[in-house]
């Protein structure tokens, strides 16, 4: 075998070599066709930010002198071209193949985009090529091969996919291979030939499966990086005896797993090993220690156990030691503190015991960085730690240390970063001079500072406002402080966060704090302050969280706080003693979350313009004087979850708007003056967990429907009027008419009552048959619901295993399934741990059961249980529309993805416009367009659907949608309406037709995939930005007709994606438009034969 390739290289070799010659006999190349090749460069250069190529490359001058271009000195002819970092955009034109005797081309950091032309392959004596950072995209081309000569091969941060050709590696003389920032999925293992390979770079592409083992007979090579894929399995054991020259050694941000290799030690040139982030797990073997040359260690994020090894203390070179996030047990060995080489020692949260040694700062002299947080460390701080003077970052938080905060703390005048939360230590009262805060103040460069949950006992001082203005995150939360908050403390102007939270401050709020211009949070409650809320702190543009609550401040809630409309999330001011109105600017407050003014005095009616805080979560104003009735503008709250208007003067009835409402988990009007009967709609609030509505005066029926049968009788004391089922410990309602009304009703009224019941018996009568018979046709399912156990979809999956697995989504997985009658299925389990995966399950549940559609994925099953939540849907063999624009093995031509697009804005329209309820899918993406055995699309994933109910639009505080593909007003105000499926829906026909993300490196700054389209459009140059396999070439006799159908085509997604909601198409116009393009395309294409099965071939 190793002959036949042999010989096979051989062959290439000649082949190329005689091709050369043959191109430089018969066109007579020479200075001027260089010349010419770099014109028609320039000509394929459409931007020159510095104008450097468009002024310098000219005829006048002579081509061995333009810039860039550098000549052999005896044949005159161009051997290097240079243009890196000059910010071009453009296309390479086939010409640049005729630099015949071209040995190092560097374009790199530029925007050149498209393909490669084959003609580079001309290039025989090219030694290296740099191609980096541009927009190059597709497959790499199998032509390089041929350039026999290659020593360097750099493509990195381009848009590369799918398989690095074997023929690459035929190039024997290559050093370095730098493929990183790509989206590569396969490294051949023919890539074991390459027998000179220094520098292997594959980092950030989308590489799965195990390394190659070929890699591992490079005996050459001295750097791999593979970091940032989804590679797994095992590293071998013998790595070091295959790769004796490696030196840098990277695997971090992967899958890999089993032990560490124990001969790792073998690796004697090793400098650098980043093992991070992966999912090794065993012991860090002791023959670590024998790594003699190594700088820097990172098995950060993992499942190691056991010890730290003794043997670390044995690396005379060693700097940087990373071994956070494990499950490390027992002492810090002592050898590791006697590493003068160390500048970053990180082995926070693990399980690690003992104590820090006295002289850590004299044996640790060039220490930048001590991290030790979150373990069972012990002892005292020791005062030799001002002695690492270079230190930068120190974090010891959250152990058990005891004692005092070290004063010599303040001699590390290079310290920038100090973590001693939650450690028990106290200030040394035996040297009152010296206060540990006063003399923190003299940290020039200190930027964040965090004392939390230790009981300093002590005041502010003066000297406290003198912090360095370079001072971000102060935390000073549970301290034990006392005394007031210093005037002064506006002149920490860079502070973003200040924390003086659940302490025994008092004094007023200092009217300073108005010139903390970069504040975003501001945390003081839970103390003692007094006086008014300054109305400075409405000068806080950035403000985000105003938490005051607990303290004893007096007078009105400040009208100017409605001025942070655009920055302020939460305005907590609880526990006060404020007695005003509530201002009604509070009500422009369009993005505020939450708001709580409970127990205070705050008195009048709680105004209609509450229903202007559309995405608010938590609203709470109990335990105030609130008079007046509950105003119905709260039903629009539809993000509402908590809402307490407990203890107060409220009176009238509870609004019947409150069912709109569908967000609501908590719901209090406990205490007030409410009359009137309990709405029967409040039943429509399945989410509704508490309700207390006890010493009112509301009377009739208590509603048994919904979450009501789940409350307690405690929900309802105190309410004389109420009847209902026994356990609500109330009496039974009357279930008969009163006989006095019926022996003495007047006849008239009685015959018009019958009258007016039997004409509306005939309209509801007539109603439900068109509705029955609507229903029938568009509801009935094709796939029969069918009740399935936990224990059977166990079974189905083999306990869920992950070669089972189909993917990840933001709630949980997917699963295939055979349940027992053989059928395939598709289970997605929703991760119960994860905020929001119950909800998601409900809708999805809820839409999935209620609506029938053929491109619509179909549910079989929902199998709810308290830790279980799973979904069994019909199984889709080919996977979803992603997969089939990204894979190298898959190919969708033209017409397919028509079909497929149809499909996708039929299930739309049915949901927009078909269902008795609009339904928005809210995130439409390729990824959730699935495809059946005949390539029938069905869309999938409706997690974080809505339904829109009787009104056009609704707003979300949590947008859940993926970006690229969310509509400017869902992403920014978090409005939802059908038109945001309408734009998902272009973005996804722009994605499928130019195989571009919209989260593309190219869509930098203002530039959209939608516009980039558009631009192109105006100038009717669509062939520039569709997939470059739907079109063929000008000379193709299908050409023109393929270039009209893609044209009608973006010309819809750019109507469908327009900036404008009001100016978006809706999805019945979508939908004829791509049948009308279907139809014409069919008619133009049939008679050249373009016209194939849906099913590709693959």
């Amino acid at each position: 075998m190793e002959r036949v390739t042999w010989f096979f290289l051989v062959y290439l070799i000649c082949c190329t070599a005689a091709r050369c010659l043959t191109i430089t006999t018969q066109t007579k190349l020479n200075i001027t066709t260089d010349g010419s090749a770099l014109l028609a460069l320039k000509a394929r250069i459409t931007s020159d930010p510095q104008n450097i190529i468009f002024t310098n490359w000219s005829t006048i001058t002579p081509v061995c002198n333009w810039v860039g271009v550098i000549c052999g000195a005896h044949n005159h002819r161009v051997t290097e071209l240079n243009i890196s970092y000059f910010g071009l955009v453009g296309t390479i034109p086939p010409e640049l193949g005729n630099l015949s005797l071209l040995v190092d081309l560097d374009i790199q950091n530029n925007s050149f985009q498209g393909t490669l032309p084959q003609e580079l392959a001309h290039l025989c004596r090219l030694k290296f090529i740099n191609l980096g950072n541009n927009k190059f995209m597709g497959v790499i081309p199998s032509w390089f091969g041929s350039l026999y000569k290659l020593q360097g091969f750099r493509l990195f941060g381009n848009q590369f996919v799918g398989s690095i050709p074997a023929t690459i590696f035929n190039l024997s003389a290559l050093q370095i291979f730098n493929l990183r920032y790509n989206q590569l999925s396969d490294i051949p293992n023919e890539i074991g030939t390459l027998n000179q390979l220094e520098k292997l770079l594959v980092q950030n592409n989308a590489l799965k499966g195990p390394i190659p083992m070929g890699v591992f007979n490079i005996s050459s090579l001295t750097t791999a990086s593979f970091y940032g894929n989804n590679l797994n399995g095992r590293i071998p054991d013998n790595i070091c005896q295959h790769l004796p020259n490696i030196q840098y050694l990277s695997l971090v941000y992967n899958q890999f797993d089993g032990p560490l290799p124990s001969k790792l030690w073998q690796c004697k040139q090793l400098l650098l090993l980043d093992l991070g982030s992966n999912k090794f797990s065993g012991r860090i073997p002791k023959y670590i220690g024998n790594l003699t040359q190594i700088k820097m260690i990172w098995l950060d994020t993992n499942n190691l156990t056991g010890t730290v090894p003794y043997e670390f203390g044995y690396l005379p070179n060693l700097e940087k030691l990373l071994l956070s996030e494990n499950n490390l047990n027992g002492h810090i060995p002592s050898s590791i503190f006697n590493m003068s080489t160390i500048t970053l020692l990180d082995l926070c949260f693990n399980q690690l015991s003992g104590s820090l040694p006295a002289i850590i700062g004299l044996t640790l002299p060039n220490l930048e960085a001590l991290s030790v947080g979150a373990n069972h460390l012990s002892g005292v701080i020791p005062k030799s730690i001002s002695n690492a003077s270079e230190l930068r970052h120190l974090s010891l938080g959250a152990n058990s240390f005891s004692g005092f905060i070290p004063s010599t703390l303040c001699l590390l005048t290079n310290l920038e970063f100090l973590e001693l939360v939650g450690i028990n230590l106290t200030i040394d009262t035996s040297t009152p001079e010296v206060n540990i805060l006063s003399c923190l103040a003299n940290l020039r460069n200190l930027r964040f500072l965090a004392l939390e949950s230790n009981p300093l006992h002590s005041m502010l001082p003066i000297s406290f406002s003198n912090f360095s203005t370079s001072l971000e995150y102060l935390y000073l939360a549970k301290c034990s402080l006392r005394g007031n908050i210093p005037s002064d403390i506006g002149n920490l102007s860079s502070l973003i966060k200040l924390s003086l939270d659940e302490n025994q401050l008092s004094g007023p709020i200092p009217i300073s704090m108005g010139r903390l211009h970069n504040l975003q949070g501001l945390y003081i409650y839970d103390n003692t302050l007094q006086g008014y809320i300054p109305d400075e702190l409405c000068q806080l543009e950035h403000l985000s969280d105003l938490i005051l609550g607990g303290n004893q401040l007096s007078g009105s809630v400040p009208s100017c706080l409605g001025n942070l409309t655009a920055s302020l999330r939460d305005l907590s001011l609880w526990s006060n003693l404020l007695n005003s109105t509530i201002p009604s600017t509070l009500w422009g407050l369009t993005n505020i979350l939450e708001i709580d003014l409970s127990f205070n005095s705050v008195i009048g009616p709680l105004s209609s313009g509450v229903g202007n805080l559309k995405v608010a979560i938590n609203i709470d104003v109990s335990y105030n004087q609130l008079s007046g009735s509950i105003p119905s503008s709260i039903g629009s709250l539809l993000n509402l979850v908590n809402l307490s208007l407990a203890h107060n003067n409220l009176e009238g009835p509870i609004p019947s708007s409150f069912a709109t409402c569908s967000s609501l988990e908590l719901l209090d009007l406990s205490q007030n003056s409410l009359s009137g009967v309990i709405p029967k709609s409040l039943e429509a609030l399945s989410y509704l967990k508490y309700l207390n509505l006890s010493f009112n005066i509301l009377q009739g029926e208590i509603p048994t429907g919904g979450p009501f049968k789940n409350f307690p009788a405690e929900s309802f004391v105190s309410n004389r009027g109420l009847c209902g089922a026994s356990h609500f410990q109330l009496p039974p309602c009357k279930t008969k008419t009163s006989i006095f009304i019926w022996k003495y009703a007047i006849p008239g009224i009685l015959s018009a009552m019958l009258l007016a019941t039997s004409i509306f018996w005939i309209l509801m009568f007539r109603r439900k048959k068109n509705a029955n018979a609507a229903a029938h046709t568009i509801l009935t399912p094709q796939v029969l619901w069918r009740r399935v156990s936990y224990q059977e979809l166990q079974s189905a999956t083999n306990g869920f295993n992950e070669s089972n697995l189909l993917g990840t989504g933001g709630f949980g997985s997917v699963y295939k399934g055979t349940l027992s009658d053989g059928i395939d299925v598709a289970i997605k389990v929703f991760n119960l741990e994860l905020e929001g995966a119950f909800t998601s399950f409900e809708v999805e549940c809820k839409v999935l059961s209620n609506v029938r559609h053929r491109n619509l994925v179909k549910v079989i099953s929902c199998c709810s249980q308290i830790d279980f939540k799973g979904l069994v849907l019909n199984y889709m063999p080919n996977g979803s529309l992603e997969k089939w624009l990204y894979s190298q093995n898959s190919s969708l031509n033209i017409m397919q993805r028509l079909d497929i697009m149809i499909d996708v804005a039929s299930a739309l329209e049915y949901l927009h416009h078909g269902y008795e309820v609009a339904i928005v899918h809210c995130d439409l993406k390729p990824s959730n367009i699935l495809l059946d055995d005949d390539m029938v699309a069905h869309v999938a994933d409706f997690g974080i659907a809505r339904l829109l109910g009787e009104g056009d639009s609704m707003t979300q505080t949590m947008t859940l949608a993926t970006i690229g593909y969310i509509a400017p007003e869902y992403g920014m105000e978090g409005i939802v309406t059908k038109r945001g499926d309408v734009y998902s829906f272009g973005i996804v026909v722009m994605e499928t037709f130019t195989r571009r993300k919209p989260t593309d490196e190219i869509f930098v700054k203002d530039m959209r995939l939608s516009q980039w389209v558009a631009n192109f459009l105006v100038a009717d140059a669509i062939v520039e930005v569709v997939d470059a396999t739907l079109l063929g070439t000008n000379e193709d006799h299908d050409f023109m007709s393929k270039r009209e159908c893609l044209s009608s085509i973006m010309r819809l997604a750019v109507a469908c994606s327009a900036e404008s909601p009001e100016e978006r198409i809706n999805m019945q116009d979508a939908v004829a438009t791509l049948k009308r393009i279907k139809i014409k395309f069919t008619k133009d294409a049939v008679a050249g034969g373009l016209v194939s099965n849906r099913r590709p071939v693959s």
